[in-house]
């Protein structure tokens, strides 16, 4: 009985996502630090110590061969950064000038791409470190390059580490991002099962805007799990496992435009059914697939069958029960309503069977398109090209590279103005804590000074309790670990554990306790330097953009919309545009989400629309829903059945938030009221009683869309400040 609890336990922690990460450093910084035992020579454990959190640090996801190259690529740049260092160090005008302009270049190469952005990241860091090597040598040493070696040895010796590893495990991160995705997806399907409940007086708009939110983090796990495949794949036909993958994506992906698709306002639907039991019957039923998606995730990331419970099943019957009961009664009254809770119904059952069928993925119709878009340069030309576009001042990135470099110009004259110990951790600290924008700059700034201060006392607190020096070196092999474990979830944590890193692996050759003070004084600095630059230097106030933020929500929808309608005359096929512009429209649905709550960090003054900007996300996520109840029935009208009406107001739909868009962005008048699109509105919601369900199916939908145009014109003019207008 033990054993295979054992075993159940062991398969557990070996599936934890940082699991992989923290044995990797493990391993290179306890052999680190006991070849610098067994060789009677401490002080190399700093440098290899520095090297290895620089590699680790550069890591990201990658097929064993990817991860090679971006070894040599990070070497080579690391290589470049300590000589570099090493050679300007002895003349303060060259080097403050050098490492401006690769601070500068460093953060610039972030528009290649998430893994050139975190490579410029480590190998800044690097520098620093090495900054902190030079200066601790005083500048002189028997071998004066002793240390850049070593910091590059310590490098490679992790990065070799990480290709093995990837090598040996290279399909652990899929069933990793993959089981985030579907527990993810569960959360949503449990949020969307709250609207379904028959109350009255029920708080639509914050149900709404938690499932906006939640929205988002899918949308992050579908971007997160696309890159681990994509870097798999490669340029051939994928393995028989990667296929297996790749079909649970696109299954994933599926499943989250059916949940976020809506067929009719749920407060209506409440009023109509109040003393039926049918929405209770849709709400838990999507809570049972919301929990089936989490069971999913676990079968995924634990490599064990996925069984579809049963109980799911019977809840689909009381469904279709309920509704055949309403059905019986007749009533004039819900007619249109019995429809789009049929369509509801449909939609839920696809859902069911496509739950059911994950047992099997390649059982699964077949996708006609199975491509991935590389968002990565293709070529020299095309990097450069993605550079200079970003070489303007209205540029976000680079407007956080010249931060960047500024920031560490002003803390390199500090440290020389005052002269403290050990003076380098203060340029440390800048290049943490200094982030793209306030908000995010403000939480780490807490985040940074609240773990130094605990690490501080802690370390303060061990080196009284644990004088020994082997005891204290296992101390800081353990830190080392915990501070890669936890610093992309809990960084006040993480941050305490590099703090005792670095006073274990200093007092291993020479006063821990004369660091304590330093460092505080250091990371205080830092921090209020990285504050400074944020708010002073080319501030980028969310509030300033939030009109450009959602005018990309609105055309993103549009771009939606005429995708769906291409795929309704020429019948469904998931291609690579379809479900690119699918995929666009939630990024930027779940772009305006991360701009609104980095608004509610900022000072009063810029967050005074941010009260506008949650409204405008309701509405836009609750359009994004109605494409999505499109986009779910794409293969239910007939291939040769064509409409005018309803080809003409998707046009029309489509065009009104273009021009919604458009001026928004330029900052034009809205009109608040269109005649046309009323009129239109009132045309869609007219059908015929001869119409068949599925275009009934289609126009209701439209009817829903256009019926969102009047909000989302109220809310742009209240967001742009402009004077209502009528327009004809």
């Amino acid at each position: 009985m033990r054993t295979p609890l054992l075993s159940h336990s062991l398969r557990r922690i070996w599936a934890l996502d940082k699991f992989g990460y923290s044995l990797r450093v493990l391993i290179a910084l306890a052999s680190s630090m006991g070849l610098s035992w067994y060789l009677g020579q401490p002080a190399m454990a700093i440098p290899l110590f520095l090297g290895i959190i620089a590699s680790a640090l550069a890591e990201t996801d990658d097929s064993w061969l990817g991860r090679l190259s971006a070894l040599l690529v990070t070497l080579l740049c690391f290589t470049v950064a300590a000589a570099s260092v090493k050679l300007l160090f002895p003349y303060p005008l060259l080097f403050v000038s050098g490492m401006a302009a690769a601070a500068f270049a460093l953060v610039m190469l972030g528009a290649l791409g998430e893994r050139y952005a975190t490579i410029a990241q480590a190998t800044l860091i690097l520098s620093i470190y090495s900054m902190i090597a030079a200066d601790q040598r005083g500048g002189e040493a028997p071998n004066p390059w002793s240390d850049p070696l070593l910091l590059l040895a310590g490098a490679t010796w992790y990065g070799l580490l990480s290709v093995l590893w990837n090598a040996l495990f290279s399909h652990q991160p899929v069933q990793q991002s993959l089981a985030r995705l579907y527990r993810e997806l569960g959360a949503y399907f449990k949020l969307k099962a709250t609207l379904f409940e028959p109350v009255r007086q029920l708080d639509v708009e914050e149900r709404r805007l938690q499932l906006a939110q939640q929205n988002g983090r899918v949308v992050s796990a579908l971007n997160a799990t696309k890159e681990t495949l994509l870097h798999r794949l490669g340029n051939g036909r994928p393995g028989a496992k990667i296929s297996h993958y790749l079909k649970l994506y696109f299954l994933a992906q599926d499943l989250h435009e059916r949940v976020s698709s809506s067929h009719y306002p749920y407060q209506e639907l409440a009023e109509a059914f109040f003393h039926s039991d049918v929405l209770f019957r849709c709400g838990r039923l999507l809570r049972l697939q919301g929990v089936a998606c989490i069971e999913l995730a676990t079968a995924v990331q634990l490599r064990q069958p996925f069984r579809y419970s049963e109980a799911n099943a019977q809840a689909q019957a009381d469904l279709e029960s309920s509704l055949e009961h309403l059905r019986i009664q007749s009533n004039p009254a819900w007619r249109g309503l019995l429809r789009s809770l049929r369509a509801l119904s449909g939609n839920l059952s696809t859902m069911q069977r496509q739950l059911a069928s994950a047992s099997n993925p390649d059982a699964l119709e077949g996708e006609q398109d199975s491509s991935l878009l590389d968002r990565e340069p293709q070529s020299v030309h095309d990097a450069l090209s993605r550079i200079r576009l970003q070489l303007t001042p209205t540029s976000l990135l680079f407007r956080h590279a010249l931060r960047m470099s500024l920031a560490l110009v002003c803390g390199y004259a500090v440290l020389h103005a005052i002269h403290p110990e050990q003076g380098y951790w203060v340029l440390l600290t800048t290049v943490f804590v200094c982030q793209p924008n306030y908000g995010a700059t403000r939480i780490k700034l807490v985040q940074r000074v609240t773990g130094t201060v605990a690490g501080l006392v802690v370390g303060w607190a061990l080196f009284d309790l644990f004088p020994s020096q082997q005891v204290q070196a296992l101390f800081a092999v353990i830190a080392g670990v915990v501070f890669f474990a936890t610093r992309s979830s809990r960084y006040t944590l993480a941050t305490a554990a590099i703090t005792l890193l670095v006073l274990f692996c200093f007092n291993q050759v020479g006063d821990g306790y004369g660091l304590i003070w330093p460092r505080l004084v250091d990371t205080l600095l830092g921090s209020l330097i990285a504050a400074a630059a944020v708010f002073l230097i080319l501030p980028d106030w969310q509030g300033r953009r939030l009109n450009q933020v959602v005018a990309n929500t609105l055309s993103r929808s549009a771009d939606y919309l005429r995708q769906i309608m291409r795929q309704y005359e020429s019948g469904k096929r998931d291609d690579l545009a379809y479900r690119l512009a699918r995929r666009n429209a939630h990024n930027a649905d779940a772009a305006l989400s991360t701009t609104l709550s980095n608004m509610l960090l900022e000072p009063g003054h810029f967050r005074k629309d941010a009260e506008t900007g949650f409204r405008f996300l309701i509405l836009s996520h609750t359009l994004l829903n109605y494409l999505s109840g499109l986009g779910a029935h794409r293969e239910s009208l007939p291939d040769d059945a064509r409409d005018e009406l309803l080809e003409n107001a998707a046009q029309q739909l489509a065009s009104s938030l273009d021009e919604l868009a458009t001026a928004l962005q330029n900052n034009q008048p809205v009109a608040v009221y269109n005649e046309t699109e009323e009129a239109l509105a009132q045309q869609l919601e007219q059908a015929a009683e001869d119409v068949d369900d599925s275009h009934r199916l289609l126009q209701t939908q439209l009817g829903l869309i256009c019926r969102q145009l009047g909000p989302l014109r109220s809310m742009a003019a209240h967001l742009l400040r402009e004077r209502p207008q009528v327009q004809g």
